[in-house]
């Protein structure tokens, strides 16, 4: 089993078919910290929203590590959310990235993990019957969850709302939509093939980019994060380890030797080698991960 594995288990469902909305997270900071409950009556008052999206709400912030189990916020949400914090209105496209990276590590919605850990890696163009194919196969696999076809297809709808751009002409739809957490990073392009019969069938790709649009400073505070307290970490590790910038970001291997770059010319204490093909990025002192945003942000 990967070390870097925090939470194994499989987990579907939960978001009530919402994709996330990028003024939910400050909600859901913003209601934990005043020591409100999510299950009480009054939250639908409080959170300004429909019963359905309380739940969501809560789901959501919890797949993004803003809140824990306990519905209490976290260092990482704190930071980000609060007034005065580095980006309560997600106005800083390095959030949204941060964002996309602790969706996928904190796997309390683990289609995010098993998209980009491990499905792109046997495919990276795909309809979503072939992606359901693979899901209902881990599923399979673990005893941990029963698999369920319906719960199956609403998160994979979700994950699509989430990253997709519509195609809608109702202006009231489209403007809910464009407000979906992910539609910014151009992580999933939507594309239409015709298939033998001649029918239109809706494919999509997840291809490794350059990324050059990702900050340095969040590509080294989630090798921080993933990869605590290793001084030593080898260029295929953080290509295409588990919750490597690599797969979390769908980087192609020049992206990341790019910002490998960078982030050595920035920080005195990284240092990347190339010995006998083995190639490595060492810190030569310990470097803290919160620091680093702080000079990011500030």
């Amino acid at each position: 089993m990967n070390k870097f594995i925090i939470n194994n288990k499989l987990h579907f469902s939960g978001h009530e078919s919402f994709a996330c909305k990028q003024f939910w997270l400050k909600k859901g900071v913003d209601f934990a910290l005043e020591g409100l409950s999510f299950n009480d009556e009054k939250a639908v008052v409080e959170l300004g929203v429909g019963k359905n999206m309380v739940s969501a709400i809560r789901y959501w912030s919890k797949c993004f590590n803003i809140i824990d189990d306990n519905d209490l916020p976290t260092e990482y949400g704190i930071r980000i959310f609060t007034e005065g914090g580095y980006d309560p209105y997600l106005e800083d496209i390095g959030t949204v990235w941060l964002l996309q990276y602790y969706l996928i590590k904190k796997n309390k919605a683990s289609i995010y993990s098993l998209l980009f850990n491990e499905f792109r890696k046997e495919r990276i163009d795909f309809t979503k019957g072939q992606f359901h194919s693979f899901l209902k196969r881990k599923c399979n696999d673990d005893d941990s969850f029963k698999y369920n076809s319906n719960t199956i297809n609403s998160d994979i709808n979700v994950v699509f709302k989430n990253y997709t751009k519509p195609e809608s002409k109702n202006k009231i739809e489209i403007e809910d939509v464009f407000s979906n957490i992910f539609l910014d990073l151009g992580l999933i392009i939507e594309y239409k093939k015709r298939d033998i019969d001649d029918h239109i069938i809706e494919w999509y790709r997840i291809e490794g980019s350059l990324r050059d649009e990702i900050p340095c400073e969040i590509i080294l505070f989630i090798i921080l994060d993933n990869f605590e307290n290793e001084t030593t970490i080898s260029f295929r590790q953080l290509l295409a380890g588990f919750n490597s910038p690599g797969n979390v970001f769908a980087m192609s291997a020049e992206g990341l030797f790019n910002k490998i770059l960078q982030i050595v010319n920035k920080y005195e204490n990284v240092v990347y080698s190339e010995t006998a093909g083995n190639q490595v990025l060492q810190f030569k002192e310990v470097i803290n991960k919160w620091e680093v945003l702080d000079g990011y942000y500030n």
